[in-house]
C-alpha cells in the first residue's frame, strides 16, 4: 500500500518556526514530524510514500535525499508553483497513487492509531473513503448517521452547517476528523474541482451519492501539531518518539 503525506501547507500557526522552515520539519524530541510519520507508517509495512511539497520545498527534498527517505521509497509531488490545499494536492499526486486503495494523512498529525484496524474496516465495507474520527472536543465536526456514513459538517463556533441531503441535525452524530483517511482509487474520477480546494469540500459534494464511512478510533493518542505550544505538548505525549 502507498501513503500520501500532506506536507505542502504554509504552517502559519507554527510561526516563527515556519518563517524559515516547512512545518514538516518541526522537531519533536529531536525527530521531525516528517520522519516520525514515515517511520510510523513503516511499523505497518508501508514503505512507499508520496510527499507533497510547497513551502520551503527544497529543505524537505534535501533532507529526504540525505537520509535516503529514512528507509522508505519516497516520491515527491511538487507544488512549488502554487499550494493546492488538501484536495488539490491529492488530485495533483494522482499519478503516483495508482493502487486500488491508499492512505492520506496530514504530516502535522501525531498519533498512535492502528493502521491495520483502519484498513481492515475499509476493506470490509468498501466505501469510497474511510475517515478516521474521534469523540473529542473540536471547533469543527463531521456529521454521521446511525450507519456511521458521512452526511454533513458543522462549525460549532460560528454555527455554520453544511448538510447536503437536508437531514435533521439532531439525527446526526458529530465526530472530530483526525486528518487520516483511506481512499479507493475511484476518488480521482469523482473529483471535479480544479486548482486549490479542500478535501472537506470534496466529501460534502460526494456524501449524498457516495459511501464515505467513519472509523472511530476514540481513545487513541492524537495531536494536531499546529501551534508552537503543541510542539511542547507533543514532546511530553510522545516522549518515546525515538523508538520509531
Amino acid at each position: 500500500m502507498k501513503a500520501l503525506l500532506l506536507s505542502a501547507g504554509l504552517g502559519t500557526r507554527l510561526k516563527p518556526f515556519t518563517e524559515k522552515h516547512p512545518k514538516a520539519l518541526a522537531p519533536v524530541n529531536g525527530i521531525s514530524l516528517l520522519e516520525y510519520n514515515i517511520r510510523n507508517l513503516q511499523r505497518f509495512g508501508i514503505y512507499n510514500i508520496v510527499v507533497n511539497v510547497h513551502h520551503f520545498a527544497d529543505q524537505i527534498i534535501s533532507l529526504l535525499k540525505e537520509q535516503n527517505g529514512f528507509g522508505s521509497q519516497i516520491e515527491i509531488s511538487d507544488e512549488s508553483d502554487a499550494v493546492l490545499e488538501t484536495g488539490g494536492g491529492l488530485k495533483k499526486a494522482a499519478r503516483f497513487l495508482q493502487e486500488e486503495d491508499f492512505l492520506v494523512m496530514n504530516v502535522d498529525i501525531l498519533s498512535d492509531f492502528n493502521f491495520s484496524d483502519l484498513l481492515q474496516q475499509h476493506k470490509a465495507q468498501k466505501p469510497l473513503a474511510t475517515l478516521a474520527v474521534q469523540e473529542r472536543v473540536s471547533s469543527r465536526y463531521f456529521l454521521f448517521n446511525n450507519n456511521m456514513e458521512l452526511k454533513g459538517w458543522e462549525n460549532v463556533q460560528t454555527g455554520e452547517q453544511k448538510i447536503p441531503n437536508q437531514m435533521a441535525r439532531n439525527e446526526l452524530k458529530p465526530l472530530a476528523f483526525s486528518g487520516i483517511q483511506i481512499f479507493n482509487n475511484s476518488i480521482f474520477e469523482k473529483m471535479n474541482m480544479q486548482g486549490k480546494f479542500s478535501l472537506v469540500d470534496v466529501y460534502l459534494q460526494l456524501c449524498s451519492t457516495e459511501k464515505i464511512q467513519a472509523w472511530n478510533h476514540s481513545g487513541d493518542l492524537l495531536l494536531d501539531v499546529g501551534k508552537p505550544e503543541s510542539l511542547v505538548k507533543a514532546a511530553t505525549l510522545f516522549n518515546n518518539i525515538k523508538k520509531y
